[in-house]
């Protein structure tokens, strides 16, 4: 089964809702992605806005 991502964050979810911002608005037309370890420290998560250690796509359709 294909991985989800939702459309608001860009977090990759394995269910029907982000555990992230809760949305139900997701997608599995997506490519690329990152994972983030510590937000924090990251000068990626900081560029994409993550806040969030995960999983996340880096570009949703």
């Amino acid at each position: 089964m294909a991985e989800n991502v939702c459309k608001e964050c860009h977090r990759i979810v394995a269910g029907q809702v982000c555990q992230a911002c809760n949305s139900t608005s997701l997608t599995s037309d997506w490519s690329g992605y990152v994972v983030i370890i510590d937000p924090m420290k990251s000068k990626i998560a900081k560029r994409l806005g993550v806040k969030l250690a995960g999983a996340y796509a880096l570009k949703v359709r």
